[in-house]
């Protein structure tokens, strides 16, 4: 009778076992699990993107990065992917004169970038994900993206670039205000962080510096100089972050996320990029032979 309870009780501690969700969070997988969560994701993975460096007075040095994974963990929940850590290496040149900014170089932002990419390949993945909380990444990943067609990768890379649903943020505004930069640390980022992390914002302190545009380049038209942002903004704030709050954070948020999942399932299913890029790659590799 004892081996009987005994069984039983296996049997009943191993459908437990079985039954417990499989994270989605990489750093939460032990090895056997990861196996399981690479198939479960499609073999698809989320990088998200964030950096370290001020926003205006009252936000954390992290906010790109709270932003970035909070999309992409409240996204996985709802449709199974692997979610990679808090990733920080990315450009920020344009705050190295504010405190708190940690800015590598051009080529060891580069280099950390494709071995991660290369890493999650080798580890199974074929389908990754960029979701990026940081605005300054935006021609940084634009030409990295581009770079990988320079040799034959094992993945297919995907740059996720929510649209701004006008109706969403009118009912933001509505709950805050209207800010009329918005550029960095203002309304909208203010408020997703009050929704996120609200104890760690100090909308107290959001107007002890100026958000305003000091258009200290407006004797110059139709040229780009990469001093740009600090002439503009050299608070590194741009806005008005005092009226933000949580209610309008979570509006935000939930449209950027339904955005996201719906990305998620269109990654998972597609077909297309994957052959392209073999197209690509061998026609490539001798291109007298391309079709012309």
């Amino acid at each position: 009778m004892k081996k009987l309870r005994l069984f039983f009780l296996c049997l009943f501690v191993s459908g437990l076992v079985s039954a417990q969700e499989l994270p989605f969070r990489m750093e939460e997988l032990t090895a056997p699990d990861y196996v399981r969560a690479v198939e479960k994701s499609s073999k698809t993975c989320i990088l998200p993107l964030g950096v370290f460096e001020k926003h205006g007075p009252h936000l954390p040095l992290g906010t790109d990065l709270y932003t970035a994974r909070e999309y992409a963990l409240r996204a996985a929940e709802k449709e199974y992917t692997v979610v990679f850590p808090w990733y920080y290496f990315s450009q920020i040149n344009e705050a190295r004169h504010q405190p708190g900014t940690i800015a590598y170089s051009p080529e060891l932002i580069w280099k950390v970038l494709q071995e991660t990419l290369d890493e999650l390949a080798r580890n199974g993945f074929e389908k990754i994900i960029i979701v990026n909380g940081h605005g300054g990444n935006s021609a940084f990943l634009n030409y990295f993206g581009m770079a990988q067609l320079s040799k034959r990768r094992d993945y297919s890379l995907y740059w996720f670039q929510p649209q701004t649903d006008p109706e969403v943020v009118k009912k933001a505004e509505e709950l805050t205000m209207h800010d009329k930069l918005d550029a960095h640390a203002g309304n909208k980022e203010s408020s997703v962080m009050k929704a996120i992390v609200p104890n760690r914002v100090f909308l107290d302190r959001a107007g002890w510096q100026s958000g305003a545009d000091q258009e200290r380049l407006k004797n110059l038209s139709n040229v780009y100089t990469g001093i740009w942002w600090y002439a503009k903004y050299p608070n590194h704030y741009g806005g008005d972050g005092t009226k933000a709050n949580a209610e309008a954070g979570e509006l935000l948020i939930n449209s950027t996320v339904s955005q996201l999942i719906k990305l998620i399932q269109a990654v998972k299913k597609d077909e297309v990029t994957p052959a392209l890029q073999k197209q690509f790659y061998d026609e490539s590799e001798n291109p007298l032979k391309t079709k012309q």
